[in-house]
């Protein structure tokens, strides 16, 4: 229920003005959990922190137009902007935790898209 209100407000707010690019919405499970103290340095360390560096460097080449966490969730949610699935791609994978989550990826259509599809289909059924 929460993730389907956090998605219809990411498209309010990012889907109503006319795009240059593809929307996708990303996100993907819970991060690693750890053994011990040590290993939750070293992955933090050397994984999630340099991530988190990344996208906000993403975030400011408006790339990644929102990234963010459900309150209490290692479940990390971003909007990102790209001109092709292979883009998105490419950039999730260049990211140091790529290999920590498992990523799923919604390719987006935008509100004037769907206005324009269904006003098409409805002159078609009228003129049947």
């Amino acid at each position: 229920m929460k993730s389907k209100f956090l998605t219809a407000l990411l498209i309010s707010l990012f889907c109503s003005a006319p795009l240059a690019a593809d929307m996708y919405i990303v996100s993907t499970t819970d991060g690693p959990g750890f053994t011990d103290p040590d290993e939750a340095v070293m992955v933090l360390e050397k994984g999630i922190l340099p991530t988190f560096a990344m996208l906000k460097e993403l975030k400011k080449q408006k790339k990644i137009k929102y990234v963010g966490f459900p309150a209490g969730s290692r479940t990390l949610i971003m909007l990102v902007e790209a001109d092709s699935h292979s883009e998105v791609d490419q950039m999730l994978r260049d990211l140091p935790a790529w290999g920590v989550f498992s990523w799923k990826v919604k390719p987006m259509q935008s509100l004037e898209d769907r206005d324009a599809m269904e006003k098409a289909i409805v002159k078609k059924l009228k003129n049947m």
